[in-house]
């Protein structure tokens, strides 16, 4: 019994890997242009929401960079949906928004109602054509947007998802090893789905949906719940499968980027994980019942995730109980030993600032099976939490410098040069200085 339960557990192990990381990147090559293909023939209305909860300072700097946008000035706006926040992010949002008049708008909700509920409230209030959803903790490259409209190449396509890059590679261990491990969830995991325009989630850092679709799912999406209980958390996967669910496309760039900062800590990691421990799980059992209809690939791939989810913590404390732990170790380190080098490999043309040592993954090896053996038995008795459980940070000191300084002019109604905000990657700086955005080299 015990030989049969390892050999399910290994295939479903072999099937996910030659999934996510050969047969991906087999069809990424043999589908060429095509497989990332773009139009310069789209230039819609867009509107960005940015939910935020308890997001302080912080805020400025994504209201910055989304002004700092490549894109038409008239055809771009901003609407900062405060989901009653316990903190004063509202009044850091106000203040932000204020040298931009009208292009950025800030609301807050009377109660507290989640993401989802945030993003249906804003989409109400806007007719534009596409909506940009963006995380209020990530700062956006200039040229994100404008890469993610020319994704929608047709009628079919109704959310285009972007790239998460980690501002703070180099703060540990345990920045410099998310940073490989996000570079390998964009740049290979999701290669199957995006050669099938069938991308399963969409990461809510960065995402641009059609407006006209998330209308017309609005009475899905407004009454989520799982087991009779509402929910909160895994929005993000939820959307995008009611998405592919009602028959549309769904695809993602890597040449839209965000960057966000990362958990430096155990702690705020395990939180993280074990959050979206639980959507993977409230995700599986939704997706179950209709998945199988789409391409039989994706499927393939989908219910192999569901069953790896379950069977890896089992492998591992069948591994304790027959003595093969410390080998079953030991072949975990080869494998992330190889993954660390072929992310040297793929990354060589990055500056240094950019990229991180390839023996920076090799923690992972022991991260991963405590994440699985304790998170995934402990997200399946909390499925029932309704918090939003990532906020009540504290801005980094790398940001926390470059944020807001509470000094307006309000008697002349403008401002001073409140924030500086460095892009990465990009070598431009951006300055603002009585209400508008100057921009010069870094």
């Amino acid at each position: 019994m015990t030989t049969t339960l390892a050999i399910l557990i290994n295939a479903l192990v072999l099937v996910v890997f030659v999934n996510r990381y050969v047969s991906g990147l087999f069809v990424r090559l043999l589908r060429g242009r095509s497989f990332d293909e773009t139009t310069d023939d789209f230039e819609p209305t867009v509107t960005v929401i940015v939910p935020m909860f308890n997001e302080g300072a912080g805020i400025a700097l994504t209201i910055d960079s989304l002004m700092a946008q490549r894109y038409p000035r008239a055809k771009l706006d901003v609407l900062v949906i405060d989901d009653c926040s316990a903190d004063d992010s509202h009044d850091h949002a106000l203040l932000a928004a204020a040298p931009y008049g009208r292009r950025v708008r800030v609301v807050r909700n009377p109660v507290n109602t989640g993401k989802r509920r945030s993003i249906i409230r804003a989409v109400r209030t806007t007719d534009a054509e596409i909506i940009v959803s963006v995380d209020s903790d990530v700062v956006v490259d200039a040229g994100a947007i404008r890469e993610l409209v020319r994704r929608f190449v047709t009628p079919e396509i109704a959310a285009v998802g972007g790239r998460v890059d980690i501002i703070n590679k180099h703060d540990n261990w345990l920045t410099r090893m998310q940073t490989i491990k996000y570079h390998f969830a964009y740049s290979f995991m999701k290669n199957l789905e995006r050669s099938f325009r069938r991308v399963l989630c969409l990461s809510g850092c960065l995402t641009a949906y059609r407006r006209a679709v998330l209308v017309e799912l609005e009475p899905v999406l407004d009454n989520r719940s799982f087991c009779g209980v509402p929910i909160k958390y895994g929005e993000d996967r939820f959307l995008t499968r009611q998405i592919i669910k009602a028959g549309y496309h769904t695809t993602l760039t890597l040449d839209a980027v965000c960057r966000t900062v990362a958990p430096a800590t155990l702690g705020s990691y395990f939180s993280q994980q074990l959050r979206w421990r639980r959507s993977n799980i409230v995700d599986y059992v939704g997706g179950a019942s209709h998945v199988w209809r789409l391409n039989p690939i994706i499927a393939i791939n989908f219910f192999a995730l569901t069953g790896l989810l379950v069977a890896y913590p089992v492998l591992l404390l069948q591994a304790v109980s027959t003595g093969v732990f410390f080998p079953l170790m030991t072949l975990h380190i080869a494998v992330v030993a190889l993954f660390g080098l072929v992310y040297r490999l793929t990354t060589r043309h990055l500056p240094a600032s950019e990229r991180v040592a390839a023996l920076s993954f090799i923690p992972m090896t022991f991260v991963m099976p405590v994440a699985y053996a304790l998170l995934t038995p402990l997200a399946l008795f909390t499925l029932d939490s309704g918090s939003w459980e990532t906020r009540g940070h504290v801005v980094p000191e790398a940001l926390a410098a470059s944020s807001l300084d509470d000094s307006p002019l309000a008697v002349t109604g403008e401002f001073l040069a409140l924030r500086t905000l460095a892009l990465p990657g990009e070598g431009r700086v951006l300055e603002l200085h009585s209400g508008a955005v100057e921009e010069r080299a870094g």
